[in-house]
């Protein structure tokens, strides 16, 4: 299993060492770009960790948001693409069409990345009607390591949020990891 982080423009000093693999928050909705994406993006480049990007979906407009999600991401061979998948600030959720919708439409516009669906236990549970996880489903449930409580196949745990958001990926070495984000 490999180790690593997922971090937003809350972590302004996180560390590399150890870790694997590290997902940056690169935007929300249709307006919100993390102020520290590059700066986030190139330590993990440095550090020479797996990178992904994430982008929080809000509800409407699933095309929209995947465009834009793409128009703010760099593009590079290798990084793995996720949507974050889970209630908003206000309460609310986008639909489990609008998850499916923004998937399928990143997959579209970047043929050539992985992407992952990232939502928490309950969302799986009791919001997902489709099981649709584009390449792979990025599981938050906590508790032990690479041991969520689901029966689906998953890639990504996110098993703790103390004092990042800690996860473990189902792959044997960072290049088989590398190999598989490349499509």
């Amino acid at each position: 299993m490999l180790q690593g982080v997922d971090v937003s423009a809350y972590q302004t000093d996180f560390g590399t060492e150890g870790l694997d693999f590290v997902f940056v928050k690169a935007t929300e909705g249709r307006s919100y770009v993390n102020p520290r994406l590059e700066n986030q993006a190139k330590q993990v480049r440095d550090a020479e960790c797996v990178l992904g990007f994430y982008h929080f979906l809000w509800p409407g407009d699933p095309k929209d948001q995947a465009k834009y999600f793409l128009e703010k991401t760099p593009e590079r061979e290798g990084d793995l693409l996720a949507v974050d998948w889970e209630q908003t600030g206000e309460g609310t959720r986008a639909s489990n069409a609008d998850k499916d919708r923004f998937i399928r439409e990143v997959k579209r516009l970047r043929p050539h990345h992985r992407v992952l669906l990232y939502c928490n236990r309950t969302f799986w549970i009791n919001h997902d009607t489709t099981s649709y996880a584009g390449d792979g489903l990025w599981i938050a449930d906590y508790g032990k390591p690479a041991a969520p409580r689901i029966e689906a196949s998953w890639r990504i745990h996110q098993y703790t949020d103390q004092p990042l958001d800690r996860n473990v990926a189902d792959f044997s070495s960072r290049k088989e990891m590398r190999a598989w984000a490349t499509v």
